[in-house]
């Protein structure tokens, strides 16, 4: 069993979805200060906000609802902070970042390997902007059709775990064949929260054009049958010894 996989010990339990007591009056002072006089500027760089659904590469029963938070570095690439919801208390889950076909094409084929394609997901209706009318979405969809995703959770919340624990999963893209289908009860939950349709965002984005070829080195495991899981082991230490300069 990798480590991406193996299952958290018992955790204590408490009123809160993760441990911890509650916030002190001085931690909430210096959250208050910290707020009027440091600028965040990374976080303002997020601009959207993306519900979609995310299936793990070693176990592809497995899948979740995710909750992107977007920022546009450049035209070619985007970074997404993952969480597990929209609530106030969404627990961040992973990270994702999202290139443009231009520059997946460059990477090593082994690098590819880890990376999906979005083309289904975008045409099939899962990938969504919360409350953002279809219209306004569709010139940012039909760029997203052409791009491929890196996605690492790094907390599975979907096994109960209250702490982010073990090792990072590594997690692909919904797609319309056998292991990469969605569950209809898993959309069906997600539609009703926003009172959307997926099938009519799917028949709405019919003439979004896909690419042409997806770079069969993508969605490995559709070739394959195999996905990815990371198995933490020791390692020597490098120059463990050595001065520092």
């Amino acid at each position: 069993m990798a480590s991406s996989d193996k299952c958290p010990g018992v955790m204590p339990v408490n009123d809160s979805p993760t441990p911890g007591k509650p916030m002190t009056i001085g931690s909430q002072m210096l959250d208050k200060g910290a707020q009027m006089m440091q600028s965040m500027r990374p976080l303002k760089q997020m601009q959207q906000h993306v519900c979609t659904f995310a299936l793990y590469s070693h176990d592809m029963h497995r899948q979740i609802e995710t909750h992107h938070y977007v920022t546009r570095l450049n035209q070619d690439f985007l970074q997404c902070a993952v969480y597990d919801s929209e609530d106030s208390n969404a627990r961040l889950i992973g990270v994702e970042y999202i290139v443009s076909d231009r520059v997946f094409d460059a990477l090593p084929p082994e690098e590819q390997k880890l990376w999906h394609s979005h083309a289904y997901e975008i045409k099939a209706g899962f990938w969504m902007y919360p409350r953002v009318p279809e219209m306004l979405q569709k010139p940012e969809l039909r760029n997203l059709a052409k791009t491929y995703g890196k996605f690492w959770c790094t907390w599975q919340v979907d096994r109960g775990d209250r702490l982010p624990l073990g090792a990072p999963a590594l997690m692909m893209s919904p797609q319309g064949v056998n292991r990469g289908m969605v569950r209809p009860e898993l959309v069906k939950k997600r539609d009703d929260r926003y009172k959307i349709s997926s099938e009519e965002l799917k028949a709405s984005r019919a003439q979004i054009e896909e690419p042409q070829c997806i770079n069969p080195s993508a969605d490995y495991w559709k070739q394959s049958a195999k996905g990815f899981a990371i198995d933490l082991k020791q390692a020597e230490m490098k120059n463990v010894r050595a001065p520092f300069p």
